[in-house]
């Protein structure tokens, strides 16, 4: 498939994942997010240490990305860059990428937290605060889309598309995480949805623009070396 056509048919995936990604948002808006952070609340299930610990490492991958970045890229001065090397550094970009796209969604949709964490935050058990209120900046109203979420699948959707036979693996590390953030009301479930989506587009991008899935697209992969 040449490039305009890969490209229109990403687009058209795209969209079509968008479609999908509102509806479930609406229908967690009305019908799932305020249940299910009340259930978390009055059942404790956030003060479940597990739980907690699943939520630490998209922050930590993200800080240490532009290093491992630095480190690979240097290495290829000296070998012919591997598959594996590739989609490590095209998984980490695509990370910094997806969060950078939800930090601007969040200050586009301006949703209160599911509690308050900070700073006396607005949020819907806390204050009784639950909606989005567009175009207002702040981390008081940030919890749209999930950065967590938008980092896991930013990094995870680049490792499912290069190497197909591994994706129960990306599932095995990703869910847990992405359910931690539900069950620490982290995040609303719609918000957690959103994330992902998020971060899946950035990754299918990341990943066609190296050609990781499709080798004759592979604009940034130099000689197209596997290994």
């Amino acid at each position: 498939m040449n490039a305009p056509n890969l490209y229109r048919t990403l687009l058209a995936r795209t969209a079509v994942a968008l479609a999908i990604c509102v509806t479930l948002v609406v229908v967690c808006y009305f019908f799932v997010d305020k249940p299910m952070a009340f259930f978390v609340y009055r059942h404790g299930i956030a003060q479940t240490p597990t739980m907690k610990w699943f939520t630490e490492p998209p922050p930590l991958v993200q800080g240490w990305s532009p290093l491992l970045v630095a480190i690979v890229l240097a290495a290829w001065a000296w070998q012919t860059p591997r598959h594996w090397q590739r989609t490590l550094v095209v998984a980490c970009i695509s990370l910094i990428v997806a969060d950078q796209c939800r930090q601007s969604l969040g200050d586009v949709c301006g949703r209160y937290w599911p509690e308050t964490w900070h700073d006396n935050n607005p949020s819907l058990i806390g204050t009784g605060a639950y909606g989005f209120h567009p175009f207002e900046t702040g981390d008081d109203i940030g919890s749209f889309p999930s950065g967590h979420a938008s980092r896991i699948a930013g990094f995870a959707g680049v490792f499912w598309i290069a190497y197909p036979r591994r994706r129960w693996l990306c599932l095995f590390v990703a869910v847990p995480m992405a359910v931690s953030l539900i069950a620490m009301n982290y995040h609303f479930v719609g918000d957690v949805i959103a994330g992902s989506f998020l971060g899946a587009i950035v990754a299918a991008y990341a990943a066609t623009l190296a050609g990781l899935g499709n080798r004759q697209a592979a604009f940034l992969a130099p000689g197209s070396a596997g290994g």
